[in-house]
């Protein structure tokens, strides 16, 4: 990471030679802090600080502000509180931000016990900004222990909100945060409130600002209940309810029914969700927000196509929109349709340049992690990972870019911002995009070492022995016309790239180094080079199971029997009852069984001692099966058991094949992505399926989702949603990362 004290000794040296630049005090202040010792930093602040201000001085000066509010921030790190509360009470004329001022104040009021200024602060606060959640949270948390008690009980906390309502009838927040923690007919009261005022505002996101309720079903039986009732009631006589006096406009009812196509969509209750979402779309065909939704639905019933044609309908009506155009781009690419993909956000991006390299110039990673996503399920292995390598570089320039901040923050002393920057720098690998990239490539590579890259196993070589010659004439069209298309864009790019003048285009390649998916896939060490991704995942994602279970399967396959016991119980410590963490233990204890005896005499005694402290039963069968009563309403559980069974005695692989393909109304956890994944490990033909095993499933996974494609039977396949109705199933595993729907 960071040579903290390298970087102290050189500001050190470089004070000595410029005393008289500030940057140098900063500097030197800063490496302090970085070391953690606080003490040492304010006071090479402060003596500076006194060189350049006097403390009588009236005018106020930014900079001299800056270096107040690092000094009070070192303070508080320190835990400092009261000290901290003296040198704001102290300078606080001479400090610009006066809303951080009180901000701050308020924390440490609280922190040292003087609940009673807290508390006035907050409200202050409140007064001045009454949308602010933290401030509700502190008063709450001011009253609580103004009381003795350490969190007040429902009706004292809805009182603190009642009064704000009354005060700010027209603020969210006051309205908004009870939901959260309300009951029963409190609830009910708050949340009908709440859902009248945003229906007849039409609010397009009610159904997200309330989706975290949803995670306890009274509230979300609740909510159905009463919006059903707004329905009913708008339909007929054009109000909320019976007793109102009040007369609605008709877009309410519109707006309801938009609510409620999410709603049920959110419990893959698909026909009724898509009657109420075409009732919207045959009342205004021009909301936007209508085809967004439709084509969630869709999505969620596993009708990819759908919808991606239903997105692209909705964005056909405001070309113009990013957002839209966007997730049209996400679901095509979801579909594997790139090229489509890629013409859609070219609308937006530099002319001239191609927009895939455009986008990668402009770092737009959710793009390139759905591209890798999609070349990956197209088996264009080495195209995924150049996408996955292009993520690495863009956290690569970020980390790098940092270095025109350190000379900049300490001219302008910026220099909590700065603090806040290197913090940020130092875990910026512990960013989604970057772990989604990073165990994307990891498969890739894992993928790699397992089926080495040949030409006969290329996306585009595959499968050409077993053709016909119908099929293989029509695979070389196509590999013609997509190399026509390939020689057209290189033209393009060409012509663009002559028009540059020779010099800057000279400057231009010499500092960018381009990433050849070709060598890519042609690496010869895939599993050292799935480690450079992990490694970054292992020190800031370690709380995540996957990290450690992606490693295991890494040193599995290098044979690293004391790596792959660290990678276990470390997937132990974060979740010992998860199903993968049950296939990953199984097939460590089998190895470990049948390699026992070519280990060195230290290393089985290590093994024996650590062992017994992960499992206390020594037949595995008997353990497996123990997992398995442990989790019986688990469909997750039930394959894991199965692929267990089949790494412990290959011979037991019509059982493992059984667990594996079991599908019970009992289980909680069935969904669709679940059942695909395995669907796919039958039509590969693992576990030593055949192919009237995969037919039998996809059967049955067609009665539970009937409007996936994926499982659509021949005789089925014209069947729209309108025609047919579908089971209530439990939400996706994976949700998408913009909305979580």
């Amino acid at each position: 990471m960071r040579d903290t004290e390298g970087f102290r000794d050189t500001r050190y040296q470089l004070l000595k030679i410029r005393p008289a630049q500030r940057q140098s005090w900063i500097g030197y202040s800063i490496s302090y802090y970085l070391l953690g010792d606080y003490d040492m930093a304010f006071t090479v602040m402060e003596e500076f600080r006194k060189t350049l201000f006097q403390d009588n001085q009236t005018k106020l000066d930014v900079e001299h502000s800056e270096m107040l509010f690092y000094q009070n921030m070192v303070l508080r790190d320190q835990e400092k509180y009261k000290e901290s509360l003296d040198h704001l009470n102290n300078y606080q004329t001479k400090m610009a931000d006066k809303l951080q001022i009180q901000e701050i104040k308020a924390m440490l009021h609280l922190k040292i016990n003087e609940l009673k200024q807290a508390e006035q602060i907050y409200k202050d606060l409140i007064k001045r900004n009454n949308e602010n959640h933290a401030y509700y949270e502190g008063l709450e948390k001011c009253q609580a222990l103004l009381v003795g008690v350490d969190q007040l009980s429902e009706t004292d906390r809805l009182a603190i909100y009642l009064k704000y309502r009354k005060k700010y009838p027209r603020a969210e927040a006051p309205r908004a945060l009870p939901l959260g923690f309300a009951t029963g007919n409190a609830f009910k009261e708050l949340v009908d409130d709440f859902l009248r005022i945003a229906l007849k505002k039409g609010v397009p996101p009610l159904f997200t600002n309330l989706k975290l309720l949803y995670a306890i079903p009274e509230k979300a039986k609740i909510i159905e209940e009463l919006v059903m009732g707004f329905a009913t009631n708008l339909s007929t006589i054009n109000k909320f309810a019976v007793t109102d006096d009040e007369l609605q406009n008709p877009t309410v009812l519109l707006w309801t029914k938009f609510f409620l196509a999410q709603h049920f969509d959110y419990f893959r209750r698909t026909k009724i969700a898509m009657s109420y979402i075409d009732q919207v779309l045959e009342h205004t065909p021009t909301l936007i927000e209508g085809y967004v939704v439709k084509a969630k639905i869709f999505k969620h019933a596993g009708c990819l196509d759908d919808a991606a044609k239903w997105m692209d309908e909705g964005r056909s009506l405001d070309t113009a929109d990013r957002f839209v155009n966007s997730k049209c781009a996400k679901y095509l690419l979801r579909i594997n349709n790139v090229e489509r993909a890629i013409e859609i956000c070219g609308m937006f991006t530099k002319e001239g340049i191609l927009p895939d390299e455009d986008l990668d110039s402009m770092q737009c990673m959710w793009f390139g992690i759905e591209s890798a996503a999609a070349h990956k399920r197209k088996g264009e292995i080495g195209e995924a990972l150049r996408k996955c390598h292009q993520i690495e570089k863009n956290f690569n320039e970020i980390v790098e870019d940092q270095f025109d901040f350190h000379t900049y923050c300490m001219r302008k002393v910026t220099l909590c911002a700065y603090i806040k920057l290197l913090k940020l720098e130092d875990v910026i690998r512990n960013h989604p995009f970057y772990y989604k990239g990073a165990k994307l490539a990891i498969e890739c590579y894992i993928g790699l070492h397992d089926k080495p890259y040949t030409k006969s196993n290329d996306s585009n070589e595959a499968g050409k022995d077993n053709m016909t010659a119908q099929e293989l004439k029509k695979l070389k069209s196509k590999q013609r016309r997509a190399q026509k298309k390939l020689k057209i864009e290189e033209e393009k790019k060409l012509a663009i790239e002559s028009k540059e003048p020779k010099e800057a285009e000279g400057k231009k390649e010499e500092g960018k180094v381009k990433i050849v998916a070709e060598d890519l896939l042609q690496c010869e060490k895939p599993l050292d080079e799935a480690l450079k991704f992990l490694i970054p995942l292992q020190l800031l994602a370690k709380e995540r199971i996957e990290t450690h279970l992606m490693a295991f399967e890494i040193f599995y396959r290098k044979e690293r029997v004391l790596l792959m016991l660290q990678s276990i119980k470390r997937a132990a410590q974060c979740n010992s009852t998860h199903h993968l963490y049950h296939e990953c233990l199984l097939k460590f204890l089998k190895y470990v069984q049948c390699n026992n005896a070519n280990f060195s005499e230290t290393v089985q005694q290590v093994l024996k001692l650590e062992i017994s402290k992960l499992v206390t039963e020594t037949d595995l069968f008997v353990y497996n099966q123990s997992y398995l009563e442990s989790h019986s309403n688990s469909m997750k559980a039930h394959i894991a058991v199965g692929k267990s069974l089949y790494v412990l005695d290959e011979g037991e692989h019509v059982k493992a094949l059984e667990l594996i393909t079991k599908l019970s109304d009992h289980f909680t956890d069935t969904n669709l992505q679940l059942c695909s994944a395995v669907h796919d490990h039958l039509l590969n033909g693992d576990y030593k399926a055949s192919e009237s095993d995969a037919q039998a499933y996809q059967k049955k996974c067609h009665e539970l989702f009937p409007f996936a494609v994926k499982f659509k039977l021949s005789q089925s396949a014209d069947i729209t949603v309108e025609e047919k109705d579908t089971k209530e199933c439990s939400p996706d595993i994976m949700e998408d990362t913009d909305g979580k729907s």
